[in-house]
């Protein structure tokens, strides 16, 4: 009511202030009321108001984006954490027969990154390639040479500024196609046949709940390797205590042991670390997600603080100007 009533004044006293004749209200209307000056006034709010409502529709957008994404991280994740708990009793056993020895001294290594091909997962990706720099420089040295193989865009991206030269082979969109051990076996297989080796440490992310996940390592020895720790009275490749059919000699045996192991510890660690991504963006995601709700809670707050002022100054100027005539 008091809103209208001062408009209904101000629209009363209009007239007056273009036509009256008495000097002091000229001056009042070229000075308080200036028509190029209100207008100015009056566009700075307006534009002022308008950019925090885009910016707050900017903030809803992308909220909406980082909800939707994380329910599909978690629905691929629901998808992938049973078969990478099932594969764990894949490599166990050979674990056992073979060994997994990351103290152990060889000429040739060559680290296995895995990493993933998009980001908006936290510093999973990262964890991996600080650890895969770890390992080559401590396995790095007169006698000894390292070798990176990477697995995923990521890891990829960050190894190639300071390792370019070291880099052996890399292999990307991983998870493209559906996951499965056919597909996990030929690329162990690729890696077999052009790098040579004597220990293969395959770096990844092992799951263990959706906001944690262990970064682990896997050592694979060559069969030679395997046969000279055998040999020099160690527990690794002991096959004494095994029957082996057929006409194939210790070597040929340890020979399709080791290239079997590596096949089942790449499945587990790509499966491992897929879930591992997963359950870092539908973190990553949850945090946007709250962090976009608190930016529009106080862009919301100084939308209203904004418009109220534009209201709170109209009024005084009105007031101002009934107030001049007054007088």
């Amino acid at each position: 009511m008091a809103m209208a009533a001062l408009r209904k004044e101000s629209r009363r006293l209009a007239p007056l202030i273009s036509s009256s004749p008495n000097p002091a209200t000229n001056a009042f209307r070229s000075t308080a009321l200036s028509p190029s000056q209100e207008q100015v006034g009056l566009g700075v709010r307006s534009i002022s108001t308008q950019i925090v409502r885009n910016r707050m529709k900017s903030v809803k957008n992308i909220q909406k984006i980082t909800k939707a994404m994380k329910m599909v991280a978690a629905s691929k994740l629901r998808a992938i954490q049973v078969r990478a708990e099932n594969s764990r009793g894949l490599w166990q056993p050979f674990t056992a027969l073979l060994g997994d020895t990351p103290s152990v001294n060889v000429k040739k290594n060559v680290i296995v990154t895995i990493s993933s091909d998009k980001g908006l997962c936290g510093g999973i990706n990262s964890t991996s390639v600080k650890i895969s720099r770890a390992l080559y420089k401590i396995n790095s040295g007169p006698e000894a040479e390292s070798k990176y193989v990477i697995l995923g865009e990521k890891g990829k991206a960050q190894l190639i500024r300071d390792s370019k030269k070291d880099i052996e082979l890399t292999m990307t969109e991983l998870q493209k196609n559906f996951l499965n051990y056919t597909q996990i076996s030929v690329i162990a297989d690729d890696i077999l046949k052009n790098v040579e080796f004597d220990a293969l440490r395959i770096v990844f992310n092992k799951f263990q709940s959706v906001v944690s996940f262990l970064p682990t390592t896997a050592t694979v020895l060559s069969p030679e390797i395997v046969e000279r720790e055998s040999e020099a009275g160690g527990k690794i490749g002991d096959l004494d205590s095994y029957e082996i059919e057929g006409g194939e000699t210790k070597s040929e045996v340890l020979q399709n042991l080791s290239e079997f192991q590596f096949s089942c510890v790449m499945f587990n660690a790509v499966l491992e670390n897929a879930c591992s991504e997963q359950g870092a963006r539908m973190s990553a995601m949850d945090s946007s997600s709250r962090n976009a709700g608190d930016m529009l809670d106080r862009l919301t707050l100084t939308y209203n603080r904004t418009r109220q002022a534009s209201i709170t100054t109209e009024l005084t100027e009105i007031i101002s100007g009934a107030s001049a005539l007054e007088g």
